[in-house]
């Protein structure tokens, strides 16, 4: 839990063992946490440099715990500073980046990411610095998609961030766990199956891109690709593809083919009152939604009846009998 303001596991359990008696000697606190004495002193030498543990003035090799509302505190306060000063740097180079990227080089437009660890990694901050929708063709041998950075995507939805992903059909054979996407913390995330993808490949915000290299080796690698006409290429690759594929749910039993293509109760509120005359805003309040979902559903609504506007949207939905002529259906 220290380990936020600089601490190590040792140093923080000798702090704490230290903080439960009040003060101690090297022999008995190393017996206490069952370490070496030789770590048990470089451990509480570490807390004396943190100002969390001094030498006693009266017995010599007496170690004393600093009072942990005050230490603690001031290396809270320090640590905020810093990140404080972290933040307004970070937003200072992104400023200079976004300067320089407005005309970049061609060699900046793509990076080449090589080695397990590294893939992985990036794909993580791929995910992390999405802010508004992630989409994603899963291949049943996926690069960059995998269970090491499932913590990354329950993070991004957790922040209101949406997936779209079209998944080939083998790895549906697959247990549930296995692709560990967000759909049960993200009501918003939908997913569709192919029999076979072209790639695998992952767009963030429609900003940066990764797809796997191939003929690379034995080590696993990975292009990431920047604002450019080879984006726009694969963020249509992946739009070409969700059109084609047929859209799944999580049933009881893992994944099932959609029903009959048709909104859902939500879906039948939002157009309800959007029919009313009510705002997108007005609606997001009333039904206690975002805003953003709001939007997105009636988009999704767009696409599901196959209409560019929304007045086209509301005859559809009238035609259809989604919802009914006198009030809400």
């Amino acid at each position: 839990m220290l380990g936020a303001i600089g601490l190590d596991e040792r140093q923080e359990s000798a702090y704490r063992a230290l903080v439960s008696v009040g003060a101690a000697e090297v022999t008995d606190l190393a017996h206490r946490l069952g370490l070496p004495e030789h770590d048990t002193d470089l451990a509480l030498r570490g807390l004396e440099r943190h100002g969390l543990a001094a030498r006693s003035s009266t017995r010599a090799g007496r170690w004393v715990a600093a009072p942990p509302g005050v230490a603690l505190g001031a290396l809270l306060t320090r640590q905020r500073r810093e990140l404080d000063r972290a933040e307004r740097s970070a937003a200072r180079l992104a400023e200079e980046y976004r300067a320089e990227a407005a005309e970049p080089a061609l060699h900046d437009l793509v990076e080449v990411v090589t080695g397990a660890s590294a893939v992985a990694y990036r794909f993580q901050q791929l995910q992390l610095g999405a802010a508004d929708e992630v989409c994603a063709l899963i291949t049943g041998k996926p690069v960059a998609m995998s269970g090491a950075a499932d913590g990354s995507r329950r993070r991004a939805a957790d922040r209101g961030v949406t997936f779209r992903a079209v998944i080939e059909r083998e790895v549906l054979a697959l247990p549930v766990a296995v692709l560990e996407l967000p759909t049960a913390r993200n009501r918003d995330a939908r997913i569709r199956s192919v029999d076979r993808l072209p790639t695998e490949l992952v767009v963030a915000d429609g900003r940066l891109a990764m797809v796997p290299m191939t003929g690379h080796g034995t080590e696993p690698a990975a292009l990431v690709v920047h604002a450019s006409g080879l984006l726009e290429s694969l963020t249509g690759l992946f739009e070409a593809v969700w059109r084609e594929a047929m859209p799944l749910r999580l049933g009881g039993s893992g994944w099932e083919r959609e029903g009959p293509a048709g909104p859902d109760p939500t879906d039948l509120e939002i157009l309800s009152l959007l029919l009313a005359g009510l705002t997108d805003a007005s609606v997001a309040k009333q039904l206690e939604l975002g805003l953003r979902t709001v939007q997105r559903r009636v988009k999704g609504l767009m696409e599901l009846a196959g209409v560019s506007t929304r007045l086209q949207l509301g005859w559809h939905a009238y035609e259809r009998g989604w919802v009914s002529r006198g009030g809400r259906g």
